[in-house]
């Protein structure tokens, strides 16, 4: 938990101003009187810090975050950029340190990467065949950036009859292992050109 939020989170357990959740420091030693300490016993509510540390964590400053992060993942100084670059994504989803971390494996994972069950299940021989496709499409593309990725994904999954979901979710398993992550153009951009066609080419064949 950041210490901003186990603040806000304590001080309203015996103390309110108003409807007001959200209370920085600053604001709680402006704001603080004796008048409005409760009487009644209070009650921690585990769910309802962690909702607050989610709020503190999408205002929390990304290179402090990666830091944190980074410490949790053992990661290098060399690794860490990349981390900053991706925490605007990652930490939309997360309300804790260890989710944001969890979050943020698949972009340190070596190859072949691991895959989770339902990404696994996600791997048929028909998704295969469109990782194929996406896989010639995104190696002959001329931009790696997020509006050149969308258009030839789209385009392959147009070309193939599928919906979009049909090669974003086999795709978003090639990439990071798992069946949920960050937007899957953000993933593609996050991980760069090599990395990416790499982890597309190890499951577009059956594993033994």
């Amino acid at each position: 938990m950041l210490p901003e939020a186990v603040d806000n989170y304590l001080l309203r357990l015996g103390w309110g101003h108003g409807d007001d959740e959200i209370i920085s420091r600053e604001r709680a030693i402006e704001w603080f009187d004796l008048d409005h300490v409760g009487k009644s016993p209070s009650r921690f509510d585990f769910k309802k810090l962690e909702n607050l540390n989610g709020h503190y964590i999408r205002e929390a400053d990304d290179a402090r975050l990666a830091e944190l992060v980074a410490a949790r993942l053992g990661l290098s100084a060399g690794q860490k950029p990349l981390l900053v670059k991706a925490m605007p994504e990652l930490k939309t989803r997360a309300n804790t340190l260890v989710q944001l971390a969890d979050s943020a494996a698949f972009l340190f994972g070596g190859r072949p990467l691991p895959m989770d069950e339902a990404a696994s299940a996600q791997l048929t021989p028909e998704a295969r065949q469109l990782l194929h496709a996406a896989h010639k499409k995104l190696v002959a593309l001329a931009n790696w950036d997020g509006a050149s990725l969308e258009a030839a994904i789209r385009e392959v999954a147009e070309a193939s009859g599928a919906k979009l979901g049909k090669l974003a979710q086999p795709l978003r398993a090639a990439l990071t292992g798992r069946t949920t992550s960050p937007g899957i153009f953000d993933v593609l951009a996050l991980l760069g050109r090599d990395e990416s066609l790499a982890r597309i080419a190890d499951q577009m064949e059956p594993k033994e």
